[in-house]
Order: C-alpha cells, then sequence, then structure tokens
C-alpha cells in the first residue's frame, strides 16, 4: 500500500492503479477500432446505399459532432457523479449501440447508431481521461501514461482498418466490426463494474456549464486551439490522403495503396516511444520540433508533388505521434483533480469539432478549385500555425507555474 501526494492523501492499492491503467488501454483500444475503421467503411456504405460523397461522409462527421457535444456538455459529469458510474453508463451505451447494427439496414438507423456511439465515447473517454489524472503522481508521469493510452489507440487504428479488409475479402459484412467491437466492450463493462477505482469525492457544486465556463480560461483555450491545429492537420491525412495518391502512377503503387496503414503504424510505434523521449527532453521542445517537422512535410508535399507526398506523408505520422496525447495531457494537469473531468472534456470537443471541420473544408476548398491538393494547402497552413504556435510556446512556457501548481 501506499499513499498518493497530499493533495488527494488516500491510501490506495498499487494493484488499482495497475488495473484503472490497463483499463483505460483497452477502452482506448475498442473505441479507435470503429471510428478510424470509418475511411475503408465510406467506399462500402457508397456502394451499399447508392449515395454521394457528401452523404456518406456523415459516417465521419457524424459520431464526431456527437463526441464532441458529449464532452462539452456531459464531461463535467465525471466530476459531479465521479469516474466509475460514468464510465460504466458510457460503456453499456456503446456496447447497446454496437450490437444494434445486428437488427436493422438501411443508412439513417446506422447514423443514429453512431450518433449514439459518439455520445457513449464523449463519457468513457472523459471519465478514462479524469481517471489517468487520479493514478498519476504527477504532471509528467500524467503525460508518460497519456502516450501510453494513445498508443493503444494507434493500435485500434491499425486493427479496426485491418479487421474491415479482412471481412470484405470474404465478402463478409462489415458491419461485423461493430458487433466484435460491442463484445469486447461488453467485456470491459464487466471489468470496469467489478474493478476497484481510487478514492474520488465528487465535486458537488458542478454543472453542465462547467465546461463552456473554461473557455474563458487561457490555459484550457490556448491547449484546446493547439490541439484543434493539431487534429485538422492529422485528419487531412488519414481521410483525404487516398484521395490525393490516386493521382499517382509511379513504381510505389503497393505503398501508395498502403500509404494510411503506414501512417497508422508510424503514429503508434511513435506513441510507445515518446514515454522514452519524454524522459530524456522537455517536453516543449519535443513538440516544437517536431511539429517543425510535420510542417516541413506538409510544405515539400506541397512544393514537390504526389511523389513526395507519398513518402512524407506517411511519414509525418512518426512526428505526429506525441502531439495530442502531450497537448492533452498538459491542458488537463493545469487544473485541479475535480477539474478534469471538465477540462477533458472541452479539449475532447474542439478535438471532435476539428475533426469533423478540417476534412470538411478541405473536401469544399478541393470541389471549389477541381482539385484535393489544393484542401490539402488549408492543412499545409494548419501544420505552419501549429509549429509556430509551439516554438511560441516553448520559449514563453506559460503554462509552467500552472502545472507546477498542481503537480499532484
Amino acid at each position: 500500500m501506499q499513499k498518493t501526494q497530499p493533495l488527494n492523501a488516500v491510501v490506495v492499492a498499487n494493484h488499482t492503479h495497475s488495473q484503472v491503467k490497463w483499463m483505460t488501454c483497452l477502452m482506448f483500444f475498442v473505441f479507435a477500432m470503429t471510428t478510424d475503421a470509418v475511411g475503408v467503411i465510406i467506399p462500402e456504405v457508397v456502394k451499399q446505399f447508392n449515395l454521394s460523397l457528401t452523404q456518406a461522409a456523415a459516417f465521419h462527421y457524424v459520431p464526431m459532432i456527437f463526441i464532441g457535444l458529449s464532452g462539452l456538455f456531459l464531461g463535467q459529469l465525471a466530476d459531479r457523479l465521479g469516474r466509475k458510474k460514468i464510465i460504466l453508463f458510457g460503456l453499456l451505451l456503446y456496447t447497446l449501440a454496437c450490437v444494434a447494427f445486428a437488427i436493422g439496414q438501411s443508412f439513417m438507423f446506422y447514423l443514429l447508431l453512431l450518433g449514439l456511439c459518439g455520445l457513449s465515447i464523449g463519457l468513457f473517454k472523459t471519465g478514462a481521461l479524469a481517471l489517468i489524472g487520479d493514478v498519476s503522481d504527477n504532471a509528467k508521469s500524467h503525460t508518460s501514461l497519456m502516450n501510453r493510452v494513445e498508443g493503444f489507440f494507434g493500435l485500434g487504428a491499425i486493427a479496426g482498418p485491418a479487421l474491415v479488409a479482412i471481412l470484405l475479402t470474404y465478402d463478409m459484412a462489415w458491419e461485423q466490426l461493430y458487433l466484435l467491437a460491442g463484445l469486447i466492450c461488453a467485456v470491459l463493462l464487466v471489468i470496469a463494474w467489478r474493478m476497484d477505482y481510487p478514492a474520488y469525492t465528487p465535486q458537488q457544486q458542478s454543472s453542465i456549464w462547467d465546461c463552456l465556463v473554461l473557455v474563458k480560461n487561457p490555459y484550457a483555450l490556448g491547449f484546446s486551439l493547439a490541439i484543434a491545429c493539431y487534429v485538422a492537420t492529422e485528419v487531412a491525412v488519414f481521410v483525404w490522403l487516398p484521395t490525393l495518391l490516386q493521382q499517382y502512377d509511379g513504381q510505389w503503387s503497393l505503398l501508395a495503396a498502403h500509404a494510411i496503414t503506414v501512417f497508422f503504424i508510424l503514429r503508434t510505434v511513435g506513441r510507445f516511444l515518446a514515454e522514452w523521449l519524454l524522459s530524456k527532453f522537455s517536453w516543449t521542445i519535443l513538440l516544437a520540433w517536431f511539429s517543425t517537422a510535420i510542417a516541413i512535410c506538409f510544405v515539400l508535399s506541397m512544393l514537390n508533388g504526389v511523389a513526395w507526398a507519398l513518402w512524407l506523408m506517411p511519414l509525418s505520422g512518426l512526428f505526429m505521434s506525441m502531439m495530442y496525447p502531450t497537448l492533452n495531457s498538459k491542458g488537463i494537469s493545469c487544473f485541479p483533480r475535480n477539474q478534469h473531468g471538465a477540462a477533458a472534456g472541452l479539449i475532447l470537443a474542439f478535438t471532435a469539432l476539428a475533426a469533423a471541420l478540417g476534412p470538411l473544408l478541405m473536401g469544399i476548398i478541393g470541389d471549389i478549385f477541381g482539385d484535393v491538393r489544393y484542401g490539402f494547402y488549408l492543412a499545409t497552413g494548419f501544420a505552419l500555425l501549429m509549429a509556430a504556435g509551439l516554438w511560441w510556446n516553448h520559449f514563453a512556457n506559460p503554462a509552467e507555474a500552472q502545472l507546477q501548481q498542481y503537480h499532484h
């Protein structure tokens, strides 16, 4: 048995912390299986229901919008009701929504279920992110654990599209991916129900507006905007890169066909490496250099065309790997534990909004100018803006005092 830091001096068993960490990793793995398989599912949905690309794009932005709304308005429930209740409810809702894919077969029914999936992910993800704060001794270990958890998200992002590809190869329905995710989630639900949680005193004064009130906070808003820039850059790759690479006619056509898989693999490898890197270097300098490398990948791809984009866009995944979990962790760590749910909810809302709007704006610009490449100019602008902001963050380090204050 050991005591946590004085801010939350409660005796907690070591194995409880270990259980919580593993359960959180598995939760991120399972929801990534479905959210990041959308790019592979959309072409099937287009054929199945005879849809336009704009209609089919709803498969991507409907769950994202609901994740954002859930994080924004329900994220504070993790502070108010406690972590366990919100995680159990979110997992139960997600399990039911996934299993319901076996019941009906209509486009609107699927969109309804995807909305429910988004709502439930917003619930159990904010609960899980708040829980990471409860089992972290300080801001550094919080960031390290966040990178590991997002590494498991990365593994799910590789497994989901791969499973869909296998299902389609054997003429099986893509909907079976959701049934499998529902089954795994049902097991997680039982584990989450039986598990011990670190002691936490619910925040009695919290309200549905807590996340919105945090927008006025410069730390919450600053990290949320940095994350929005990053997400708009990242999502550009895995939503639109396959379309851009259709113009490629060189000798590396196999790489062009699997560019997104390479991107996801490099992003995941980088996240597990990030734990080691963060133990050696300051997080501010790492993010500044990595964001610069991402911007260089985008700028060179735009200047030199699709033959360069084929290599540089997937490579950018390696530099993107630690950006999101580190920014997310630092944004949440700027607040006391009883506000971690609200902070996680606000950041999640900005994440989902950027993930929905970024690709949509790219598509609109691509349509106006008649080539998806023009959409990537917008994403390159986001990458340059992010790099400039993170170099300023390194030299000014505005959040350092705040992070020290809640160095639990």
